[in-house]
């Protein structure tokens, strides 16, 4: 499939998306600075979340939950209040686009409602289901018949409810990427024990030819390579200037120096793995030659004489004509057709 520019292969290339969501922190200009940090670190697209406070929380709701559960405990103001102050003004939105392109990357949002999922579609090359909406089919619909890319994250749900999800995209869109994640966003170490990177290898047996991802939340970049390894070629990462910035996904979240460190060595890893041909390599052909052995002769032999074991040893290095040790039992008993020398290598033109 298509994003934008860049074709998304499987297995290809990994492909990362730098997201930004809320650590813009209520100011544009700090949004404005990181589309251009995550672009210089090596991101392809940046990333915000489209949403009002009162369209994806219900004040009451969660004040009826009384003590705050899981990452929100920590927070200092209310769920509603965080989300209002986390949200993106719409007016931001034509300036964060040109600034996208401007920076060279993709310019990409998740939209939390209906009304703004037809609000950003001229500006996204593709769509992006967080999580928490796994289960509202008709947000999935109202993207899938957007006719462009759908990645559906995967986190906090049974596999009965991403099979669902799947049916209900698959209905409307065939580009999907699916996106292992686990939403935890506490920035715990014992968060790793959770991530299940093998999940990515049961989406790939019951989605052989999908594009598979890792949407994560851990420190550091020790998934994201375990990912790759796995065949996710889409990676989201949340993305800041400062990890010690005050808001909810500061603390996880990877700043430029990780982030290219992130980038670097996921190209070398995407490098290392290779299409699974077992082959002599073209960087190895030399040392074919320097590291193998051959058949060498121990003494001088004349022609006419017939090879004993006693007349031959194995030794470095092998030439493209010599004769690899495999081939010991087919040496000894044949003829010399012409003389060799004390340490020269064998060759089957010698033979007869």
């Amino acid at each position: 499939m298509n994003i934008g520019q860049q074709v998304i292969e499987r297995e290809g290339k990994p492909y990362f998306i730098a997201d930004i969501g809320a650590n813009h922190n209520g100011s544009l200009e700090k949004a404005i600075d990181l589309i251009y940090m995550a672009a210089e670190a090596g991101a392809h697209a940046a990333k915000f979340q489209h949403f009002k406070a009162e369209t994806i929380v219900s004040r009451n709701g969660f004040e009826q939950l009384g003590t705050r559960q899981s990452h929100q405990s920590t927070w200092k103001k209310s769920v509603f209040e965080v989300y209002k102050d986390a949200s993106i003004n719409l007016d931001w939105t034509e300036t964060l686009v040109s600034t996208c392109k401007d920076a060279g990357v993709e310019f990409f949002t998740s939209p939390y409602s209906l009304e703004l999922v037809d609000y950003v579609d001229p500006y996204v090359p593709a769509y992006k289901v967080g999580s928490g909406d796994i289960t509202w089919p008709q947000i999935i619909e109202k993207m899938g018949s957007k006719n462009k890319p759908l990645l559906l994250a995967c986190g906090a749900s049974g596999m009965d409810e991403v099979v669902a999800a799947v049916n209900t995209a698959l209905r409307a869109t065939k580009d999907i990427v699916l996106m292992q994640c686990n939403t935890n966003y506490t920035a715990s170490l014992e968060n790793f024990k959770y991530i299940n990177l093998n999940v990515i290898r049961t989406l790939r047996s019951m989605y052989p030819e999908a594009i598979l991802g890792l949407s994560d939340h851990t420190p550091g970049h020790a998934t994201v390579l375990g990912a790759i390894a796995l065949g996710a070629n889409v990676i989201e990462k949340h993305f800041t200037d400062n990890n010690a910035n005050e808001g909810p996904d500061h603390k996880f979240a990877m700043n430029p120096s990780s982030w290219r460190e992130m980038v670097d060595r996921s190209e070398e890893l995407y490098l290392a793995l290779g299409d699974g041909v077992k082959k002599v390599e073209e960087n190895e052909e030399e040392t074919v030659v320097v590291q193998r052995r051959s058949i060498r002769v121990k003494r001088d032999l004349s022609p006419g004489h017939v090879i004993t074991a006693d007349d031959i040893e194995c030794l470095r290095p092998c030439p493209s004509d010599g004769i690899e040790p495999y081939h010991l039992s087919s040496i000894i008993g044949s003829t010399l057709s012409t003389s060799i020398k004390n340490g020269e290598y064998v060759k089957w033109n010698q033979l007869k």
